[in-house]
């Protein structure tokens, strides 16, 4: 099945899948993609000079809060650092990062509702812009929070992010 869309040419670009609790970081003309992000957070960094940029799927808040800590990178605290940390390593001056933040949703309003402690989404979206602000990385776009799952595609030519949406379609940000 082709992928087509007036919103990203991806005919020069090749497309990585970040899955849930992992982080890419690549250099353009690499597209980054996470898919089916309902509560999850879907975070970019992006470095305009260099053209580099990372990707993080994350799916919990904190890793101090879980008794499973298996896989660090699904939380928003060692997620960020990973990825702040990968960008280093490349000799990139991170003051430059810009963050762009998508999902969080609410994916059970019927139950959450009555239950506010149970919107991982809404604790998630927290955690993101808790960690980032701790790094002096500025959110320059969010797109969080509704009832929809996103699909997130990062074309880091231009550090441009095409959103996904069953109902509302694809959004350029």
């Amino acid at each position: 099945m082709s992928r087509e869309t007036n919103a990203l040419d991806c005919s020069e670009a090749m497309e990585l899948t970040v899955g849930v609790g992992e982080i890419t970081v690549a250099e353009s003309p690499q597209i980054l993609t996470c898919l089916g992000i309902g509560s999850c957070i879907a975070v970019t960094l992006y470095d305009d000079v260099t053209t580099t940029g990372s990707l993080a799927h994350i799916m919990l808040p904190h890793i101090a809060k879980s008794p499973d800590k298996s896989s660090s990178a699904r939380y928003s605290d060692v997620a960020i650092a990973m990825m702040v940390n990968e960008i280093n390593e490349r000799d990139i001056n991170t003051c430059h990062l810009k963050a762009k933040i998508f999902g969080g949703a609410n994916m059970f309003s019927e139950i959450i509702a009555s239950n506010s402690t149970m919107d991982i989404g809404q604790s998630n979206i927290s955690a993101v812009r808790q960690e980032l602000t701790k790094r002096d990385i500025e959110i320059v776009v969010e797109d969080v929070g509704g009832h929809a799952g996103r699909s997130v595609l990062f074309d880091l030519r231009d550090g441009s992010v095409v959103v996904r949406t069953v109902n509302a379609g694809e959004k350029k940000h």
